[in-house]
C-alpha cells in the first residue's frame, strides 16, 4: 500500500490547493458511514475497531467521500492509539500495525481514486490525506472531548500525543514528504498548545487545529476563543485553525473569532444533537434543513475550509461541493 514520496516541488500542497479555490472541501463522518455498512462501534475503540475487523469498509468510506468531491480525506485514526489498542487486548506489534494501517488505508484509497481518474497521486490535482489526531479525551472513550478537564497530569497528555504523533510521522514519511496532520475536536487551549509544541519537533510536518466548542465564544473546557487566538502564535506549520464537531447553530458566531488568528479558518460541524458517551450514539438533531444557506453563512463569516463531522455523509459533502461550484 505504500507509494513513493511526493516531489518537493509540490511541498505546499494544502496552501496551494486553498489558493487555487476560495473554498477547500473536507470529508465528513467516518463512524456513521461504518455503522451504515454494518459495523458495531459501541465499544471503547469506536471507529478504530474497524481497522482490525473491517479495513475494507474504511477504504469504502474514504472512496465514497472522494467520489463526492472532497479535496481532503482524514485517516481512521481519531480514536486510535497504542494504549487504546493495548487495553483492547492487542499486542504492541499488532497495535502499531493497526495504527499504521489507518494511514495506509487512506493513502491506498486516495491512490486508487487517482488511478481511476487518470490523475497523478503526487500532483496538485490529487486529493490530500490528513492524519486525524484526536484529543486525549477520545482515548478515554467517555465523551471527554466535549468537556476537557481530564484530571490527569499534563505530562501524561504530552507523552500520549508524543508517542502517537511520532508513530504517525514514521508512517507518513513513507508516503509523502509533506506530512499533514489534523488536530481535531480539541476541547482545551492547554492541549492545543501541547500538540503544537510537539508538531514543532517534526520539521516539515504541518497541521490544522480545530477546537470543539460548547458555546458561541468558548472551547468545551471554557477558554475564550479570543484567548486561544492570542496564544496560538506559532510558526508556519499551523496551516489553519477553527472548529469541528460542534453544533452547526454555533458556527456563524465562532468563525469570526477564529479569523483573528490571521490564518485560514476551518469549520466542519456535526449534524447537531447531543452525544451520549454511554451508548456511543447521538440523540436528537439531524442534518441541516437548508445546508446551502448554512454554507453561505459560514463562508460569509470567514471560513475557507469546510466539511462535516459526526453524522454528516458523502451525500452532504456532495451538496457542499455543488454549492461551491454554483457560487
Amino acid at each position: 500500500m505504500r507509494c513513493h514520496p511526493q516531489s518537493p516541488s509540490i511541498a505546499m500542497r494544502f496552501t496551494d490547493k486553498l489558493a487555487a479555490s476560495d473554498i477547500l472541501v473536507l470529508d465528513g463522518a467516518l463512524a456513521t458511514e461504518l455503522e451504515k455498512r454494518g459495523c458495531d462501534l459501541n465499544q471503547s475503540l469506536w471507529s478504530a475497531v474497524a481497522l482490525d475487523q473491517h479495513p475494507g469498509l474504511i477504504r469504502d468510506v474514504h472512496r465514497a467521500y472522494l467520489e463526492a468531491g472532497a479535496d481532503c480525506i482524514t485517516s481512521a485514526s481519531y480514536q486510535a492509539s497504542i494504549p487504546g489498542f493495548h487495553a483492547a487486548g492487542f499486542t504492541q506489534h499488532k497495535s502499531e500495525e493497526l495504527y499504521r494501517d489507518s494511514i495506509r488505508l487512506a493513502y491506498a484509497a486516495r491512490d486508487a481514486f487517482c488511478q481511476r481518474r487518470g490523475v497523478a497521486s503526487d500532483s496538485l490535482d490529487a486529493p490530500l490525506v490528513a492524519v486525524s489526531i484526536g484529543p486525549y479525551g477520545a482515548y478515554l472513550a467517555d465523551g471527554s472531548e466535549y468537556r476537557g478537564r481530564y484530571q490527569v497530569a499534563d505530562d501524561v497528555i504530552v507523552s500520549f500525543h508524543e508517542d502517537r504523533i511520532a508513530l504517525a510521522m514514521d508512517e507518513l514519511l513513507q508516503h509523502t514528504d509533506q506530512p499533514l496532520l489534523a488536530f481535531e475536536t480539541i476541547p482545551s487551549l492547554p492541549e492545543a498548545l501541547a500538540l503544537l509544541k510537539i508538531l514543532s519537533l517534526h520539521p516539515g510536518a504541518e497541521a490544522w487545529l480545530s477546537f470543539s466548542c460548547a458555546t458561541r465564544s468558548e472551547t468545551c473546557e471554557g477558554q475564550a476563543i479570543s484567548q486561544c487566538m492570542s496564544e496560538l502564535d506559532v510558526g508556519d506549520e499551523l496551516l489553519a485553525v477553527g472548529v469541528n464537531c460542534t453544533g452547526p447553530e454555533l458556527l456563524s458566531d465562532l468563525i469570526p473569532l477564529f479569523a483573528a488568528s490571521n490564518r485560514p479558518v476551518i469549520a466542519y460541524p456535526n449534524a447537531g444533537g447531543v452525544y451520549d458517551p454511554a451508548t456511543k450514539a447521538w440523540r436528537e438533531g439531524g442534518l441541516l434543513s437548508n445546508s446551502a444557506h448554512a454554507f453561505d453563512q459560514w463562508r460569509q463569516a470567514g471560513a475557507v475550509v469546510l466539511g462535516g463531522c459526526c453524522r454528516t455523509s458523502p451525500e452532504w459533502v456532495s451538496e457542499l461541493v455543488r454549492w461551491r461550484a454554483a457560487r
